[in-house]
């Protein structure tokens, strides 16, 4: 049984990507592209969810993810609580359970989880009670879905479809949450050749198994893609000696327009930021023409409130 959805195959939590269906995944761009418009009106705000509380429960700083994440709720017209739980109970001691049980007291319908260690949203889905939706804001290394998919949002918007897309990821995926919600979101939406790029230090054993070509080579791996997706290296989650140095990896690794020149000449440049500029990219690529790095943070709102109401519908 899928965690994640209803009886009926509706969406009940939003945990990974890893084994939603096409449809679902489709869905949910679908919803957000409806959303796109709500941005450019002068009153921001439809009432899809008028009455109903949504916690953010950040255990783990960030204040992008969590600034979106309350623009959207607050676009439905939710009441949003934000919890930088690190500075709360949780330095005391107590249980994760404990503080989702004293919020789902005060009447919370969802809770959008941040927290370092992976599962722990699942964790949470699998203990609260059947009215409350969870939404896994990035958990450990694990996944980040909103992410994941307002990045498929952002490929739709500028190349229109999946089937004849070749995609390459960049960079530190050993570390990244981002990069598996990627990966599995483009291969679930039919994209037929997902290249990883990386030093061997950086790719996690047997990455092949989730349907990708592994390069250890930039120039090869560049080659002729449609979507190139940088990744920040993790710096914070690395143990030990896994690269020689910053100057080091933006020689072999960083995007430069040199490197970018050997991928189509209409291919576009993520980044889920924050970058690191002349580490992964370099400055000229990150603000160029074929950069879509800021238009993706304003697609983060319209994803996340497509997934917020997807979830109330559910649940409903």
């Amino acid at each position: 049984m899928n965690l994640q959805l209803t009886a009926d195959g509706r969406l009940r939590h939003l945990l990974t990507l890893d084994g939603l269906p096409r449809a679902i995944l489709t869905q949910i761009l679908d919803t957000a592209e409806s959303f796109m418009d709500v941005g450019e009106r002068e009153v921001k705000k439809v009432p899809l969810l008028r009455g109903k509380s949504i916690f953010n429960l950040f255990f783990e700083p960030s204040t992008r993810t969590r600034t979106t994440f309350e623009i959207a709720a607050k676009r439905l017209s939710a009441d949003v609580v934000n919890l930088n739980i690190a500075t709360s109970s949780q330095t005391k001691g107590e249980a994760i359970l404990d503080t989702v049980d004293n919020l789902a007291a005060m009447h919370a319908d969802m809770f959008i989880v941040r927290h370092s260690q992976s599962g722990a949203a699942h964790f949470i889905a699998r203990n609260v009670a059947p009215h409350i939706s969870v939404v896994n804001a990035g958990d450990g290394r694990h996944a980040h879905p909103t992410q994941g998919l307002l990045d498929m949002f952002t490929i739709r918007r500028y190349k229109g479809a999946f089937h004849n897309l070749t995609v390459a990821v960049v960079g530190d995926v050993l570390h990244s949450r981002v990069a598996r919600s990627q990966i599995h979101a483009l291969t679930t939406l039919g994209v037929p050749e997902v290249r990883v790029i990386g030093p061997k230090t950086l790719l996690p054993a047997g990455v092949e198994q989730m349907g990708v070509q592994v390069f250890h080579n930039m120039e090869d791996g560049l080659r002729d893609c449609d979507v190139v997706i940088m990744l920040r290296l993790q710096n914070e989650r690395m143990k030990g000696a896994l690269l020689p140095s910053a100057q080091e990896y933006f020689k072999f690794f960083g995007l430069t327009p040199g490197k970018l020149a050997l991928a189509k000449p209409d291919a576009i440049v993520m980044h889920p930021g924050p970058m690191n500029r002349g580490v992964e990219i370099d400055s000229e690529v990150a603000d160029g023409p074929q950069s879509v790095i800021l238009p993706q943070v304003t697609y983060g709102i319209a994803v996340r409130m497509a997934v917020m109401a997807m979830l109330a519908g559910g649940n409903g």
